[in-house]
């Protein structure tokens, strides 16, 4: 596992262009019923500062709405690990450029508790996560 110049575990970032319209995709990432669609059940509000739970497969997961700048970008803190999830999109002639970035990784070989496995371990596992979700989830659901 590589590591930053600060010594911990890298961003996950994943890219995507999506044939479909910005706002189609914008909706799919910056909404309850959207999220939900490709992601996880959720109660999130497109508003700044707005705590809502996304119901993961290891049990409820706190998080906050932290930058919301529609339809371009939304940032949000997951769970108590510190962890950052930020969306970008841009318009390329009706189709949409989609960047995911996970960030907010420890030391690798820190522990992270509640899943007792470390980072490096924890975000190579994300990693493939996002990776489907990204390209045939979200991808299903956007370009339907």
């Amino acid at each position: 596992m590589q590591v930053n110049h600060q010594g911990k575990v890298p961003e996950i970032r994943k890219t995507a262009v999506f044939n479909a319209p910005i706002q189609k995709v914008w909706e799919a990432v910056a909404t309850s019923e959207g999220i939900a669609a490709w992601f996880m059940p959720n109660n999130f509000e497109p508003k700044v500062g707005h705590e809502f739970i996304l119901q993961s497969p290891f049990g409820p997961s706190p998080c906050k709405v932290l930058e919301l700048d529609p339809p371009n970008r939304l940032s949000f803190s997951w769970d108590t690990f510190g962890w950052r999830v930020s969306i970008e999109l841009k318009e390329l002639d009706g189709k949409t450029e989609f960047t995911l970035l996970h960030s907010g990784w420890g030391d690798p070989d820190e522990i992270i508790p509640g899943p007792g496995e470390t980072h490096s371990v924890i975000r190579e596992r994300m990693d493939n996560g996002w990776e489907s979700l990204v390209k045939e989830k979200l991808r299903k659901v956007v370009e339907a």
